[in-house]
């Protein structure tokens, strides 16, 4: 039926005895002008510390906040993090814990250091001209004004914390502790002094570690290199072992070749090369040494076209000379002049180049490893931090590799073609060409990085303290989702080198070390270190640079033996100690509950923390991990300005409001990838609305509600009994998916509750005893009573999701000036009201009212009806299931009549006789229900539309049904 019926002519008009919804609550939201409106509403009552306050004796949750960088406005992605945390943190208070959440920022590290650079590039000024607490102070105060963008940007999405008293990297207190924790590895004897191959970025001229190295698309060169052999068996000397890099620069720092005992390789003979197009640098008698499966690979891009296999070779106990040895020996003054061994390596394989691995133990961690696995220790030392060759390298002195300055600022220089071009004229290029392929670059700067030797401070992995080990057992004792991240940070920390934690920059938590000047040691005396920690605690970091080292060493030690150590931590390291410094002295407990983050955090925070708390507490800092996936665009492409596809959050939250971002969020499965566009962001809208829509309902339903009104549950019809077995279903689902971080599988269960159980079922048959039954009838009482339960708990289950809407619809049901949605746990729900039996019965009667709208629908459609309330269809049911659910749920209604009610028709017939052949089947529903439209009879009822018997009228009311004459009488008595 309408919401208003139609008025005829000299007739009364009944609409006014109609108990229609009645609300203020709108349907349009106006989310971007409410929403903030609520926000400052939170801060005046005072939410969150009611929270706490209220909290007080519960069993505490804690998720602990991985801290963003304060260096930007926070983007989509961001968001989806800091919304998906919400989530977690309002589930689990609602859950009945006790859910603090302190938000933090990490204040320290390259991003913010490179914007301040730029600044002082952009007036034409040198970061290393500026006293360097002068310099710190900059970073300081950029990182102080992102943190306050940051935290209000953050707010705007919902997002409800401790956001008056955050956590920061860079608060004196941290950084103190952040000390502590580092003097803890140093005073155990895990901390070492070493020299070794690392990723270096010459344009920021720092070590990286490798979150912080992206990986980009790279057109390299490529060579084939010929060493001669010259120490071995008579056959080979004097042939050429054949090497492929994409790396041409490292040539110059070769020490060794690699090979695998497992490839087969053979000696070749050229007999043929073509040189139709150019002189190849292959002549035909050239012997040269290759792994027989990419011989004909080899041959190809040496223009080789014809060739003899001579003898297999092995490798092993052979010797080369370095390909520049005999290249302009003066200005050389003999500098390759060193032999080339063969070493057995695990990492060559014949998959690519030639099986045979040129071995550069200052640029590369394999190629260190294998050097030093045979006993090698000395390890050349070529580029320098600036990304040139240093002035001692013969004949490449100061050629760049990485250029720093300019307009080329991050472009390769001139070093590749440099020695390309000595490796022609020496006569040891074989081949060359051009490759793309996967490069690692630094996320900062965009520029790439090489690897290169230098010496750095590193904590241990596999020493006496067995760091590896301890946290290999921690991630083993964590409960990872989705599962398979533990199989991907396992991997990791198996494969991953001792961690690097020194950095070459300005702004951090210094390394607090003083080292020997005579024996490389550094001082490990606990009374150093409490004075150290003393002028942390009072004044920052920056008391390391302000005071003397005399100070701090004290009367014990002279203070001209001791170099004090000047590189910064790791900014992974002070993330990494973050646990250390929020959660106790927060009063939260440790471990954390939860850390939730990107995937890209295993090789990041997820695992900087595993470290550092493996080696400080034995086990990991938390007890579980989540990890979401990044977001793309509609197409499931990388958002990019360049692409003009980058969605930013505060411009959605401008246009719909956060509380759409906030549905696109619940309703996506963000273990994966998720996608966002304009479509989709409508589609979240469009769900939004709809849920809005049956929740205005349900107000507008339950106006002047009160407790005398209610029915008792075993006093309920039937459809009532099913709809408080569904919120019991409903309420187990939602626990179980709040409680497993699922919440798509609870957004979408409310969802199709909301749309599919109540708009498009429940609440469309009740509306007719909603609006026209007489105010103490049982069925209109039960049907307000269930009505309120499901306000109730949708309200609440839907809180932590949309925090904004269902604190609007709370309170205009029950207006407060403090009270608040989100002080609510959520309702407990009787185990009386699960019904398994009802439940099916009613799987099989919502199957038979699909056909049988399926066919009124076609009734419609040909114009042969109206509304539903002017059908009167027969109904032949063939299967005795149907027959004996209809028996059991219709109460003390008739088949028929309660048919009528459940179909909206003024009329129906149940008929178990065989159907006509003219019938309408659903044929994707069951073809045991076949139906017979037909047309109500009777006159239309003036109040309800309900087609009726007009000899069945009362007289005072002859123009509407018996039921809707009750309703007006009642109606009419009490106004008079």
């Amino acid at each position: 039926m309408s919401d208003t019926p139609e008025n005829k002519e000299g007739a009364r008009d009944y609409r006014d005895t109609l108990f229609l919804p009645k609300t203020d609550f709108p349907m349009r939201a106006g989310l971007p002008k409410k929403e903030p409106e609520w926000l400052q509403r939170w801060d005046d009552i005072k939410l969150y510390e009611r929270q706490r306050e209220e909290s007080k004796g519960r069993p505490q949750f804690v998720l602990h906040d991985g801290p963003p960088y304060a260096n930007g406005h926070i983007h989509i992605g961001t968001a989806m993090n800091k919304i998906l945390k919400d989530f977690v943190v309002r589930s689990r208070q609602m859950a009945g814990y006790d859910a603090p959440y302190v938000p933090g920022w990490d204040c320290h590290g390259l991003p913010i250091e490179w914007k301040v650079e730029e600044a002082y590039r952009a007036k034409g000024q040198n970061k290393n001209d500026i006293p360097i607490n002068e310099f710190r102070a900059e970073c300081r105060a950029f990182a102080d004004k992102w943190l306050d963008v940051q935290r209000e940007e953050f707010k705007r999405l919902g997002v409800n914390g401790e956001w008056d008293r955050p956590y920061t990297t860079m608060a004196f207190e941290a950084e103190a502790v952040i000390v502590e924790e580092f003097l803890k590895f140093a005073t155990s004897g895990m901390l070492y002094r070493g020299s070794k191959p690392v990723m270096w970025s010459p344009v920021e001229q720092t070590a990286l570690a490798e979150a912080e190295v992206e990986y980009r698309d790279h057109v390299s060169p490529t060579i084939w290199v010929k060493f001669p052999v010259v120490n071995g068996p008579e056959a080979v000397v004097d042939a050429d072992i054949i090497i492929w890099t994409t790396t041409p620069w490292t040539i110059p720092a070769n020490k060794a070749i690699s090979y695998a005992d497992d490839i087969a390789y053979g000696l070749y003979e050229v007999t043929a090369v073509d040189d139709s197009d150019f002189q190849p640098w292959a002549a035909p008698g050239d012997r040269l040494l290759v792994a027989d499966k990419l011989w004909d690979e080899v041959a190809a891009a040496a223009k080789i076209t014809g060739s003899t296999r001579i003898q297999d070779v092995d490798p092993s106990g052979l010797e080369c000379a370095h390909p520049f040895r005999d290249y302009q020996p003066d200005e050389a003054h003999g500098h390759w002049n060193y032999a080339v061994p063969l070493l057995e390596g695990d990492h060559v394989t014949d998959d690519a180049g030639t099986g045979f691995v040129h071995t550069a133990p200052g640029h590369g961690q394999e190629d260190y490893a294998v050097w030093r696995a045979h006993g090698h220790h000395e390890i050349p030392q070529t580029v320098g931090p600036d990304g040139r060759f240093y002035d001692s390298v013969p004949l490449f002195g100061g050629d760049e590799i990485i250029r720093t300055e300019g307009k080329k600022t991050g472009q390769f220089g001139r070093a590749n073609d440099n020695i390309i071009k000595a490796l022609i004229e020496a006569g040891r290029l074989l081949a060359r060409g051009r490759m793309e392929h996967s490069y690692p670059h630094s996320w900062r700067s965009k520029a790439p990085v090489l690897f290169r030797n230098t010496e750095q401070w590193f904590i241990a992995l596999d020493d006496e303290h067995g760091l590896r080990e301890t946290a290999l057992e921690a991630i083993g004792a964590t409960k990872w989702t989705p599962k398979q991240a533990e199989n991907r940070i396992t991997a990791m920390v198996e494969d991953r080198p001792d961690w690097l934690i020194s950095r070459q920059r300005a702004w951090g938590v210094p390394l607090t070390l003083f080292v020997h000047k005579d024996n490389g040691q550094y001082l490990r005396d606990p009374d150093v270190n409490e004075r150290i920690l003393d002028a942390v605690r009072a004044g920052g970091a920056d008391a390391w640079f302000d005071t003397s080292p005399a100070e701090f060493l004290g009367d014990a030690y002279n203070a001209t033996e001791w170099e004090k150590v000047t590189d910064i931590l790791d900014v992974w390291f002070d993330s990494g100690s973050t646990h250390a410094f929020v959660l106790k002295p927060w009063g939260l407990k440790w471990p954390a509950d939860l850390y939730l983050e990107g995937s890209d955090q295993h090789r990041g925070w997820f695992q900087s923390s595993l470290l550092e708390s493996s080696g400080t507490r034995g086990r990991a800092p938390y007890d579980a991990v989540l990890t979401h996936g990044f977001v793309m665009d509609g197409e499931g492409r990388k958002m990019s300005k360049s692409l003009g596809n980058v969605i930013a959050p505060e411009e959605v939250a401008k246009q719909y409001g956060a509380e759409i971002l906030r549905v696109w969020v619940a309703f996506s499965d963000f273990t994966d990838d998720l996608r966002i566009g304009p479509e989709i962001i409508q589609s979240a809208a469009d769900s939004y609305r709809k849920l809005r829509n049956t929740l205005r309902y349900l107000i507008g339903g339950l106006d002047g509600f009160e407790q005398s009104e209610r029915v008792a549950r075993d006093e309920m019809p039937a459809l009532d009994r099913w709809v408080l077995h569904r919120l019991s279903e409903l309420d187990e689902t939602v626990r179980e998916a709040y409680a497993a971080y699922d919440y798509k599988r609870a957004f979408s269960a409310l969802f199709n509750f909301c749309t599919i159980d109540l708009s498009a079922f429940y609440l469309d048959v009740r509306k007719d005893a909603l609006y026209c039954d007489p105010l103490d009838s049982v069925r209109r009482r039960a049907c307000r009573t269930v009505m309120d339960a499901v306000f109730d708990r949708l309200s609440a289950w839907l809180a932590p999701l949309m925090p904004f809407t269902m604190e609007e619809v709370w309170l205009s049901r029950f207006p407060s000036e403090d009270d608040s949605v989100h002080l609510r746990l959520f309702p407990e729900t009787p185990d009386g009201w699960r019904d398994e039996a009802l439940a099916e019965d009613w799987k099989l009667l919502r199957r038979m009212r699909r056909v049988v709208t399926g066919a009124l629908e076609v009734e419609r459609r040909e114009k042969r009806i109206g509304a539903s309330l002017e059908a009167a269809p027969t109904v032949h049911i063939a299967d005795k299931a149907y027959l004996d659910a209809i028996e059991r749920q219709r109460g003390e209604a008739g088949a028929d009549a309660f048919l009528a009610d459940l179909f909206i028709t003024s009329q129906a017939k149940l008929s178990e006789k065989a159907a006509p052949e003219e019938a309408w089947r659903d044929p994707e529903e069951t073809a045991d229900i076949a139906v017979v439209p037909g047309k109500a009879e009777g006159v239309k009822c003036q109040r309800s539309w309900k087609y009726f018997d007009p000899s069945t009228a009362e007289p005072d009311y002859p123009d509407i049904t018996p039921r809707d004459a009750e309703a007006v009488r009642e109606w009419d008595a009490a106004h008079g």
